[in-house]
């Protein structure tokens, strides 16, 4: 955008399925796409007031049939062009593989960490309310000796917190996820099927300096939002709050394979208001 304002650009026009609206004092707010099954704002949820005064969303207000139709009355070749699955900044490959090309394979451990772990014990008898906030977020650590050895990997970097495909793990009585990675000490962590303690908390942190609020009227030091921390994920029940200097959501109920690193961004109804990198 920058580039294009300096070449004379008045405004920058893209093909997210996104909207924006123009509050009485003349700031915007970005809103979700039309359809719902295409809404693209999570990706644009660090996008600032500034820039956002300034792009244009052109199909935002359209569903994706709509936009296939037009394309295909003015003859255009991506009419019908299947949608993209991939890295589509990349080429034609999937991200495990655009990985393993980027990255150094290093072989390591991969720990069953049974679901009757100490930690999570502990974790269930913590109040869920806003004073605990804190204590709710904290991530859970493990140990090797904590658990059964089950496979080997390739890398911990190729891993992510909820990931059930890729791990080469048999022989467990259920499927197996991934609830932590340790790329320090390269090993990776699993429990056995979805609802394993050990990948569902009530409360994440959020990196204070990633904090982004596309308009800062919004800004109070608790407040319950409609929050998402996944592309695609159905908007979820919660609240931010600010505490002691830092900045954390608890949720209305458990979150599977909260992940560090991905952004949390919370909504009102359509609009949504600000984001951050979830650090644990």
């Amino acid at each position: 955008m920058k580039a294009a304002l300096e070449l004379g650009a008045d405004y920058v026009a893209t093909g997210h399925y996104c909207q924006k609206r123009e509050n009485e004092n003349g700031t915007y707010e970005l809103i979700a796409g039309h359809d719902s099954t295409k809404d693209q704002s999570y990706f644009l949820c660090q996008i600032t007031q500034s820039q956002l005064a300034k792009v244009l969303f052109p199909i935002g207000h359209l569903e994706k049939k709509e936009v296939r139709k037009i394309a295909k009355e003015e003859g255009l070749a991506t009419a019908e062009k299947k949608d993209s699955q991939g890295l589509c900044f990349v080429g034609k490959i999937k991200l495990p593989d655009f990985l393993q090309q980027q990255l150094k394979a290093k072989k390591g451990e991969v720990i069953e960490i049974p679901n009757e772990h100490p930690q999570f014990e502990k974790y269930e008898c913590i109040d869920v309310n806003a004073e605990n906030v804190d204590l709710l977020s904290k991530p859970f650590k493990y140990s090797s000796n904590e658990g059964l050895k089950v496979s080997e990997h390739n890398g911990a970097h190729f891993y992510t917190v909820g990931q059930r495909k890729g791990l080469h793990v048999g022989g467990r009585p259920e499927p197996s996820f991934v609830i932590s990675i340790d790329t320090n000490k390269n090993k990776v962590y699993t429990g056995q099927t979805k609802e394993h303690y050990g990948l569902n908390k009530y409360a994440l942190k959020l990196k204070k300096d990633s904090m982004n609020w596309i308009n800062k009227m919004h800004i109070q030091e608790e407040k319950d939002y409609l929050i998402r921390i996944r592309y695609r994920q159905k908007l979820q029940k919660g609240a931010l709050i600010h505490k002691g200097g830092e900045w954390y959501i608890l949720f209305k109920q458990k979150q599977s394979a909260i992940s560090p690193g991905q952004f949390a961004a919370w909504y009102l109804e359509d609009a949504l208001i600000g984001s951050g990198v979830i650090e644990h």
